[in-house]
């Protein structure tokens, strides 16, 4: 659903799918990974070949971005974002500055689901629901700083019940 809601996002806002960047976040598991979204820095293999977000941004700076799996990034790949979160842009290697400002970024996680599927049952919502983002703090702040969590907006998916899934399969 998390995934699908960006394909739809990128056709309905831009066009189509040709304007969604998807990267997966479990690849950059590593401190020196930054250096592949933004690019290498001068002296190193790679620089001048911009990274694969800021280049995939300033070549379709109209676009979805979808950082798959963000709580599989390094946290020091999490920081690199407070910058386009606050300003709505971002220096690369190169210190071209990469305009954001007409992209719209989802992450998606998997953090909490735990918590989520606690208080649903085959798509039911069941009682104590309404404080599901004070029972998602939790674990949300143990892999995501507080800064880090006060620039998104968290949207919890349910779990399709058996009903739903019935009628997604005849569609």
């Amino acid at each position: 659903g998390k995934t699908e809601t960006a394909l739809a996002l990128a056709e309905t806002l831009y066009g189509g799918e040709q304007n969604l960047i998807s990267i997966n976040m479990s690849e950059f598991q590593e401190a020196h990974t930054v250096s592949t979204l933004k690019g290498a820095p001068p002296g190193y293999v790679g620089y001048g070949k911009g990274g694969i977000l800021t280049e995939a941004v300033r070549r379709k700076p109209y676009s979805v971005i979808l950082l798959d799996e963000v709580e599989k990034a390094h946290p020091d790949v999490h920081e690199i974002f407070f910058q386009v979160f606050d300003k709505g842009m971002m220096d690369d290697s190169e210190g071209r500055r990469i305009d954001f400002k007409n992209t719209l970024i989802l992450l998606t996680s998997n953090v909490g689901s735990e918590v989520i599927m606690d208080r649903t049952g085959n798509g039911t919502v069941r009682a104590g629901l309404d404080d599901l983002d004070t029972a998602l703090r939790g674990p949300l702040l143990k892999v995501f700083p507080a800064a880090f969590l006060g620039r998104v907006v968290t949207i919890p998916y349910y779990p399709l019940s058996d009903a739903m899934i019935e009628a997604i399969t005849r569609h």
